[in-house]
């Protein structure tokens, strides 16, 4: 018993589960929308899964293909892929158990997301290359978490309605944003190891403008989606929460870098559940 809890929490680390809080409150702030309020347990349950089983694929190939530079990377020398708690074929195994089960879920949930589900997932496994060849691996990466509001619409309505694109696109913007702040850790070692990334291209200083740039651009677009879902003040106080959250996480970068991790996870993960509380609250009130 205590050997499998151990192993699960090695799977637990190698995917860092708690990430997942980044995709769900957009995921369900579209079924929401989309259902004009309460979805239904089926769809919250099968909606929950699909998001789950979905990024667990992405990250467990990540690791998997990554693992010959996370060895030599001093951020990423701990993770159970590269020091021995998990082998390449364990790590195998479980990619393509949640790559199934992921497409098994979108079966239930209607035809449409069955049929879109193998494309999705060609999106999200195709990011673990894109740093071998091109600094947009940034975008890719906002793009595969951005497919969350679009798969919410779609599990509700079977469409994909106009206001759910400004909202998936701003969600690109928001991960890649953030994630070119990240990635500032990283910059001297995908210098030498010949990784491409904004920040080991361009340097500190422009990846912090292009981060801004990119987060302005989200609540440029969070505001079209509120204003053409047609929502009312909690939705356009969310659009400002936002807008405060994102100013307060470039003034804790720029301030300094060893802050990097902190406005990473805690104000990100702030911001999304904020987000969709406010959405919530417009759907209860109007």
């Amino acid at each position: 018993m205590q050997r499998l809890a151990k192993r699960l929490r090695d799977f637990n680390e190698l995917v860092m589960f708690q990430h997942t809080v980044f995709s769900l409150p957009f995921i369900f702030t579209a079924m929401i929308v989309a259902a004009n309020g309460w979805f239904g347990f089926k769809l919250l349950i099968l909606g929950m899964l699909a998001a789950i089983s979905a990024r667990n694929a992405a990250m467990g190939f990540n690791r998997y293909v990554d693992r010959r530079f996370d060895k030599h990377n001093p951020r990423t020398a701990g993770r159970p892929s590269v020091d021995g708690r998990l082998d390449g074929v364990s790590i195998a195994i479980f990619t393509v158990v949640n790559a199934l089960a992921f497409m098994a879920v979108s079966y239930f949930i209607n035809d449409l997301a069955f049929y879109l589900s193998l494309p999705v997932l060609i999106v999200l496994l195709s990011y673990s290359y894109f740093k071998r060849f091109s600094s947009m691996a940034h975008i890719v990466l906002g793009i595969s978490l951005g497919l969350a509001p679009i798969a919410g619409a779609i599990a509700v309505t079977g469409t994909t309605p106009l206001w759910s694109l400004w909202l998936s696109i701003g969600v690109v913007f928001w991960v890649a944003g953030f994630d070119l702040l990240y990635s500032l850790q990283d910059m001297e070692f995908d210098r030498t190891n010949n990784l491409h990334s904004i920040p080991s291209r361009y340097g500190s200083s422009t990846t912090l403008k292009i981060s801004a740039s990119f987060h302005i651009l989200t609540i440029v677009l969070w505001g079209l989606f509120v204003y053409q879902a047609q929502l009312g003040y909690p939705a356009i106080s969310a659009v400002i929460f936002s807008a405060l959250m994102l100013g307060y996480e470039h003034y804790l970068v720029r301030r300094d870098f060893t802050q990097i991790d902190r406005a990473f996870f805690t104000v990100n993960g702030y911001l999304g559940f904020v987000f969709i509380g406010l959405i919530i609250l417009d759907k209860v009130i109007t």
